[in-house]
């Protein structure tokens, strides 16, 4: 389980730090998780899953389940979107850990600049 928490890593450009950073998890769960000594439990696992952007059982076991859960065509296909774009995949990120008083300013940012380049209203 550990080797796909480290793909996760690699794939992504990122190190356990950050997973700490972003999870809040204690940085001595991974090093003991890599050298064996434990495995995160189920709620931890789900921490992890969650920053990924992926499921807790592909974290534990690779795959996927290919049950689908978005009965709206539409929504499948944000999600599906949301999951392939690394950028859109931070902004829900930040959008779910943030607090909201923080992320409006970030949005309201984006929002402006936004206006400014295209001569549009967003």
């Amino acid at each position: 389980m550990y080797e796909i928490f480290a793909r996760l890593l690699e794939e992504r450009n990122l190190k356990a730090a950050d997973v700490c950073k972003g999870t809040g998890l204690p940085s001595s769960l991974f090093s003991e998780w890599k050298r064996g000594k434990s495995t995160p439990k189920a709620d931890k696992i789900k921490k992890i899953a969650d920053f990924f952007g992926v499921s807790a059982e592909y974290l534990m076991t690779g795959e996927e389940n290919t049950q689908i859960y978005y009965t709206n065509e539409e929504t499948a296909k944000l999600a599906q979107e949301m999951f392939e774009d690394e950028d859109m995949r931070s902004l829900f990120h930040m959008k779910r850990t943030m607090p909201p008083e923080r992320f409006k300013a970030h949005m309201e940012f984006m929002k402006n600049l936004y206006n400014q380049e295209k001569g549009e209203d967003f």
